[in-house]
């Protein structure tokens, strides 16, 4: 998670706040579903095991597990030194295949091509310079290598799309509140979502940033979109 300065400086905040509580509401505001999201993100990899994958922006951890799981080696990187804090429990300290470290998704601190394939999940919409990441994710991985991105969308469905509106827009900042005594936090989060590209706007920016054989496919009703592509 990161953007210019004063969006960066209020998006660090707001995570650091829910830090302790961020797992809990995402399994309550998912129905349980967002890890099946994150296998489904996974697949698209496509790497042979032992690959080196970056999961960018990756708050408490959530995908780490998985890339293990799936004989990666995994390296997560978030600026909010909070909620990698939050997620220190999720790997054994002695697991050589995974380290987090602190960094910036505009500025990644690793080398040009050094990974094998990059993933992130609900990262996006709380970046400011979306080309510049875009590009930034592009540079750190080899030619060949695979972009995963998973994140939430505003769907299209009339009907549906209302409700969606009344849940994201009413129900979450109020449930948010009493998990985490932070209804701030949650009123963000719609905020953030309803200024987000379209899942087509996002794959065309995709193809803008150098990155080809751009995909995407959207689940849960379109309000999920898991966008693939390759450097």
């Amino acid at each position: 998670m990161s953007g210019g300065p004063g969006k960066a400086t209020f998006v660090n905040a707001t995570f650091a706040s829910i830090a302790r509580r961020y797992d809990l509401m995402n399994r309550i505001m998912s129905a349980g579903q967002d890890q099946l999201w994150r296998r489904r993100a996974l697949a698209l990899l496509g790497s042979p095991p032992g690959s080196l994958i970056l999961d960018v922006g990756t708050g408490t951890g959530d995908f780490l597990p998985l890339l293990v799981g799936a004989g990666y080696r995994a390296i997560g990187v978030d600026f909010c030194f909070a909620m990698l804090q939050a997620g220190q429990g999720k790997l054994s300290a002695s697991d050589s295949m995974v380290a987090v470290t602190a960094g910036d998704a505009r500025h990644l601190p690793f080398a040009d091509g050094q990974f094998d394939g990059v993933i992130n999940a609900f990262l996006l919409r709380n970046v400011e310079d979306l080309p510049g990441v875009l590009a930034e994710l592009r540079r750190v991985v080899r030619r060949g290598g695979r972009l995963v991105c998973l994140e939430i969308t505003w769907p299209t469905l009339p009907v549906f799309r209302q409700a969606f509106s009344l849940y994201f827009g009413r129900v979450v900042p109020l449930v948010g509140g009493l998990v985490t005594g932070e209804p701030d936090a949650y009123a963000y989060l719609p905020r953030s979502v309803a200024a987000f590209v379209s899942a087509p706007r996002l794959a065309e920016l995709l193809l803008e940033s150098g990155w080809r054989d751009v995909t995407y496919r959207q689940l849960a009703l379109g309000t999920i979109a898991i966008h693939s592509a390759t450097k």
